[in-house]
């Protein structure tokens, strides 16, 4: 528990004012609440039991005067315990979202800066849960954890002193639960965090299933499994909700033991403060001040019985996003300045790459790429197309070897820079719930409007825009969802032409697109490819007949490059390529 508390401290101490202030009116409610039972005292002792009262600006009051005044008193002090702990609440609520709201940013943040290799072996659900729902944890510690504990330790001392100066005996007597709930909380901790991590991973999965079946519904829906995809829910959900019950049915037996523990507390000072004011060393009136403060003592320690799981669930959140956060990135910015230009010399030198040690995905890459070339790489569906292509903007970092520009090594600058000169057009196509302006500003948001609507006209995407009533400000659904496959590809290629970087990577740009677009858009591309170093993982023939060099991949390995006729006349590994994928497309060409 100390460990996660150093962990969690660096979020309270840009906030340790407003923690300071939550101290302090914790402190002045304490401070109420053990004055709370003295009117009660008056009225029963002073009123009623017609015992001279000793404090002397109301010792010359009249009865009924005086218990007006300790009525007041009652009403008085309660408003004053409403109001204290409203403002407390509102004050600790708010610390609590604050570190909730930098401790996920942290999370976020994090998670941003670690590399495709961590997120290929996560669960995007998981993730999801942690962020959304885990870094909650902060502020149920605080609000359900520390401060009632330092609320209860408060009432103690205080307790403690005026109750020793009234009745030592029965001070001791009422402490003598102290220990038993000790015990209790040592033995029954064990149980209720396993349960609490239990429900933890159930809860997770049921976020996972949800967020694989409805980005899948697509597919879900065409191989007629909605109803398998229910069951395999319905099965999550189930056990979830058994984790849940298992959780609830420790706290309960938990709170169930805790408030056996308080009554017995409860019942011994009632039994010893009896005797005390029938052998007349306690009064009525003092006996009840005692039973008042057990129960305002009591109070915090109950609040914290039921909520004990929460508590626990807070831990082992806590623990799982910190043990996020504690993965150090993979993708180290490097110390090198970017140069003031870049000619575009790309080179590969012996990299090889795996996803896992058990499966090697590129075994020796050694390729040169000049400045301004035009490099079409095809290869058969696992060959390590897109891995090779994407050591390039860093996605992942070779296992060996190096992947340099200008003769230096990409490790050597920092990440942000050298993406910010290598653009992108992926398969599929990724398209924000964003406006037009702002999917195609995406890598360049400081971009004025004249460049966004020329990048639009080289992509032949601004004849839709201009169709649409709001123009660039349209807002687009979530996955492009009202968009054409072409259109989305478009829309991205607009976002590549605006990024004006010296380096491309293109997953074959117009694959969704028709004859007459794609001759379109490949226009526009030719007129941004000119000057540039181009990378395209190449799926149809035209693409291939225009690059200056074709590199085969197979088996993570480059087994030939050259010219496409060139390769056509060795008839080796691309020639063979080309009967099987490329030849029937031949005469379209």
């Amino acid at each position: 528990m100390s460990g996660l508390f150093r962990k969690v401290l660096p979020y309270l101490r840009p906030y340790l004012a407003t923690f300071a202030f939550c101290l302090f009116l914790v402190l002045c409610l304490t401070a109420v609440e053990l004055v709370k039972p003295w009117p009660l005292q008056i009225v029963v002792d002073n009123v009623l039991g017609s015992k001279p009262l000793t404090i002397p600006a109301l010792s010359g009051l009249p009865p009924m005067a005086l218990l007006a005044v300790a009525c007041a008193g009652i009403v008085l002090l309660q408003a004053a315990v409403g109001l204290g702990s409203m403002w407390s609440n509102h004050v600790s609520i708010d610390l609590g979202h604050r570190m909730v709201t930098d401790l996920r940013d942290d999370l976020y943040g994090h998670l941003q800066r670690l590399s495709l290799v961590f997120h290929s072996r996560q669960r995007l659900g998981d993730l999801m849960y942690r962020i959304t729902a885990d870094t909650f944890a902060v502020q149920t510690l605080m609000l359900n954890g520390v401060l009632p504990v330092l609320q209860a330790i408060a009432m103690l001392v205080g307790m403690f002193v005026i109750m020793w100066g009234m009745d030592p005996t029965l001070t001791l007597v009422s402490l003598v639960v102290v220990p038993a709930l000790y015990v209790t909380i040592v033995a029954l901790d064990r149980p209720i965090v396993d349960a609490a991590t239990e429900m933890k991973m159930t809860e997770s999965q049921v976020y996972s299933l949800v967020q694989w079946a409805i980005g899948a519904i697509r597919v879900v829906q065409a191989f007629g499994k909605e109803e398998d995809e229910r069951r395999r829910l319905l099965a999550a959900t189930q056990a979830s909700l058994r984790a849940n019950l298992r959780l609830y049915n420790w706290q309960t037996a938990y709170s169930a033991i805790v408030n056996s523990v308080i009554a017995l507390g409860t019942a011994l000072v009632l039994y010893v403060g009896a005797e005390a004011v029938l052998s007349s060393r306690l009064t009525l009136g003092q006996l009840l001040v005692f039973v008042s403060y057990l129960a305002t003592l009591y109070g915090p320690i109950n609040t914290m019985s039921q909520t004990w799981a929460q508590i626990q669930g807070a831990r082992v959140g806590a623990r799982r996003v910190f043990e996020i956060l504690d993965i150090a990135p993979d993708l180290k910015d490097g110390p090198r300045p970017w140069p003031q230009k870049v000619e575009g010399r790309i080179t590969w030198r012996g990299v090889a790459f795996s996803y896992s040690p058990e499966v090697s995905v590129l075994k020796r890459i050694d390729l040169d790429v000049r400045p301004g070339e035009k490099i079409a790489v095809v290869g058969p569906t696992g060959a390590g197309k897109s891995t090779m292509l994407s050591l390039l903007p860093r996605f992942f970092d070779p296992v060996s070897g190096t992947v340099e520009i200008d003769g230096v090594d990409i490790r050597e600058y920092p990440i942000r820079r050298l993406r910010h000169h290598v653009a992108l057009v992926l398969q599929p196509p990724m398209i924000f719930p964003l406006s037009i302006r702002d999917n195609i500003a995406y890598g360049r948001p400081e971009a004025s409007q004249a460049e966004i609507e020329e990048a639009a006209g080289l992509a032949r995407i601004d004849g839709l825009i201009a169709s649409h009533p709001r123009g660039y400000d349209q807002m687009i659904g979530e996955g492009g969802v009202a968009l054409s496959e072409g259109e989305k590809q478009r829309m991205t290629i607009a976002r590549a032409i605006l990024m004006n970087a010296p380096v491309l990577i293109l997953d074959e740009p117009t694959s969704s697109l028709d004859a007459q677009t794609e001759a379109e858009v490949m226009a526009g591309l030719e007129q941004l490819t000119r000057g540039r170093t181009v990378f395209t993982i190449a799926h149809r023939l035209s693409t291939i007949i225009k690059a200056d060099r074709i590199v085969v991949l197979k088996d993570g390995v480059i087994v030939e490059e050259g010219p496409f006729a060139d390769l056509l006349a060795r008839n080796g590994a691309f020639a063979k390529l080309y009967k099987t994928q490329f030849q029937e497309a031949a005469p379209a060409a």
